[in-house]
């Protein structure tokens, strides 16, 4: 029943709008160091929290929690694009199980993934299709949400699940910590807009290379400081980590939806992929935890963090 943690955060402004060469390299360094201690592990499944941005859940039916037992890349900016291995029995057994444990997860056997999941995949393993995985997807853009308790829990449920099997799991949290790109709302939206997000139609090519290009403006508006959108916030993004490393999760239930609005923006609701991946892995026991990378990076529109973990009874026998 080994089990390995990476969390990382992921942009899809990288090759649009980078930062300075030097962070960029060093960037590229930490991620290549992560994906270095996942070939060591050899995962034989990866179980990916992440979210989506209105590319593969929309408000005709937004669940909290969708394990998907069947999904498709769709390359939105520069990700990857394709079919990803998902075991499907195997997903449909863990939703089964997660019911079970009176979390409520929704199933899916067409699910679509955007950046969120495919940067981490592509980052951590080199593709889409190098390990099989089962995709769990986590609201965090759409009003109402779930609580960081509710993620917790669900999290739980799934290491749980994974404890009771011999598989080398890598459980990964994909998401960034303070930011608030300009990811669209329902609420005051204009007719056409709200129905796209109801609807789910998927976009011409046309507008997505529109949506892209005001995700680019707004990222080079919020870097020369002429932008009202919500200011990254380190000093919050920090604490956040070291709650995390220091295996306290149920501190987390006391963080509500409007504290994580106002200190770290609409989309540091991404913190839900990195509690559920940390309560996977605590569901094994107690762990050792570092903080790999930390940088608050306008360019990117993200607080840009990594981390990794393992439990402490896999660290002792290492030794």
């Amino acid at each position: 029943m080994p089990i390995h943690l990476e969390c990382i955060s992921h942009t899809p402004l990288h090759g649009y709008f980078d930062p300075a060469d030097d962070v960029v390299s060093e960037v590229k360094r930490i991620q290549e160091q992560a994906r270095e201690r996942v070939r060591a592990f050899d995962p034989e499944l990866v179980v990916l929290f992440a979210p989506d941005h209105f590319n593969g859940f929309f408000y005709d039916v937004m669940p909290q929690f969708c394990i998907g037992a069947a999904a498709t890349a769709i390359g939105d900016f520069k990700s990857l694009a394709g079919t990803l291995p998902v075991p499907s029995a195997t997903a449909h057994a863990l939703t089964e199980d997660v019911l079970a444990s009176d979390v409520d997860v929704a199933l899916s056997y067409r699910m679509q993934v955007d950046h969120g999941f495919a940067y981490a995949l592509e980052v951590l393993t080199g593709g889409l299709d190098v390990y099989p995985v089962v995709p769990v997807f986590i609201n965090c853009v759409a009003p109402p949400m779930a609580t960081l308790r509710r993620a917790r829990l669900m999290g739980d449920a799934i290491g749980r699940h994974f404890a009771q099997t011999d598989k080398r799991v890598l459980v990964v949290g994909s998401g960034g910590i303070s930011h608030e790109p300009p990811v669209p709302e329902l609420i005051g939206a204009s007719e056409e807009v709200a129905e796209r997000l109801i609807a789910g139609r998927n976009p011409s090519p046309e507008s997505r290379a529109a949506r892209q290009a005001r995700t680019v403006a707004a990222a080079k508006a919020f870097t020369s400081g002429e932008s009202h959108m919500h200011p990254l916030n380190p000093q919050w993004d920090r604490a956040f980590l070291e709650l995390l490393a220091s295996g306290h999760l149920s501190a987390l239930d006391l963080i509500d939806n409007d504290t994580i609005t106002r200190e770290g923006g609409k989309s540091a609701h991404e913190i839900r992929t990195w509690v559920a991946a940390f309560a996977a892995l605590a569901a094994y026991g107690e762990y050792r935890a570092s903080v790999n990378y930390y940088r608050a990076i306008p360019e990117w529109i993200a607080g840009f963090a990594a981390m990794h973990a393992a439990p402490r009874k896999t660290l002792a026998a290492a030794a």
